[in-house]
């Protein structure tokens, strides 16, 4: 978090995870919390895959009986986009259409409520694919096939820290750090020096500490925080690989990327997730800076990161 004296920040609970921001002027933060607060709200009702009123589960239920369509609100529509973007950034790795296997896998509820029960041993969904996922520029009209769950859990929650971080700078004069459970939109004046961005591991304890500018953004995906136990005793997270329909190997801890955008930095942060052992070398050669860490303490990184023996401050 940023070290300057002349910040303010306020932490508050919204869809699903901790949300943190953090302003270069002080009195700006009670607006920007409301702002955001707004902009989360209108999220959750388009996108959660936990609410049966959401726009996404009422096109999930009219995808039950064959392709479905409806006009989707601008956050949504914002939001699907978004996906449909990191799709095509990592080849379909981080796929918007991989909702029902994430069910089937047990996370078909919210987190408190699954971890509550043991998860059913159950075959491995398919993905419908991404490419069959249509929505129209002018009228943002949403085309899905039959039997489609989106979920946009991977990219959503990134896209709107970019768009908050986006609203804040043009609304409120200063520097603006927008975090929404880990991922990161820097927006507005940089503080004096950088914004210091702490990488932490699951159990809260600070790994590194980075230094960025506004216009930056980083995002973590992690395989240790959002987990269940399944019947067979098998840990599983949250990160379906989309070629399998299956929980992604747990090869790494977590692992952390540098962006333009926090959108940017989650897709590469959740294809690395998929990815595992080839992670490194897809990440370098996508130029993406990245700290990728295996559970028994092991530190990869990728040209751009900094040392993790140094400390920028």
């Amino acid at each position: 978090m940023p070290t300057t004296l002349t910040t303010a920040a306020t932490d508050f609970r919204a869809i699903g995870t901790t949300i943190r921001l953090v302003v270069t002027e002080p009195w700006t933060v009670a607006e920007a919390e409301a702002l955001t607060r707004d902009h989360l709200v209108a999220l959750d009702r388009a996108a959660s895959r936990f609410r049966h009123d959401s726009e996404v589960s009422r096109l999930a239920a009219a995808a039950r009986s064959g392709a479905a369509s409806a006009v989707a609100s601008p956050v949504l529509a914002g939001s699907l986009r978004a996906a449909l973007r990191a799709a095509r950034l990592t080849g379909g790795l981080v796929d918007p259409t991989v909702g029902t296997a994430v069910a089937v896998s047990g996370y078909d509820a919210d987190l408190a409520v699954v971890r509550s029960r043991v998860a059913a041993d159950r075959p491995a969904a398919s993905v419908p694919g991404w490419h069959q996922v249509r929505i129209d520029p002018r009228t943002d009209r949403v085309d899905v096939p039959a039997g489609c769950l989106l979920d946009l859990g991977a990219t959503a929650k990134a896209h709107a820290a970019d768009e908050v971080a986006r609203v804040l700078a043009a609304r409120l004069p200063g520097g603006f750090l927008v975090d929404l459970g880990g991922d990161i939109a820097l927006s507005g004046t940089t503080p004096e020096g950088r914004w210091q961005i702490g990488v932490e591991d699951s159990a809260g304890r600070q790994l590194q500490s980075i230094g960025l500018r506004s216009g930056q953004a980083v995002a973590t995906s992690s395989t240790r925080l959002r987990t269940w136990v399944a019947a067979d005793g098998s840990v599983r997270h949250h990160i379906v690989d989309p070629r399998t329909g299956r929980t992604a190997d747990a090869t790494w801890a977590q692992v952390t990327c540098v962006g333009r955008t926090a959108l940017e930095a989650n897709a590469a942060s959740t294809a690395a997730v998929v990815l595992g052992a080839e992670a490194p070398a897809w990440l370098a050669g996508h130029g993406v800076p990245a700290r990728l860490d295996t559970a028994d303490g092991v530190v990869v990184t990728t040209p751009g990161w900094p040392d993790p023996q140094e400390d920028p401050r």
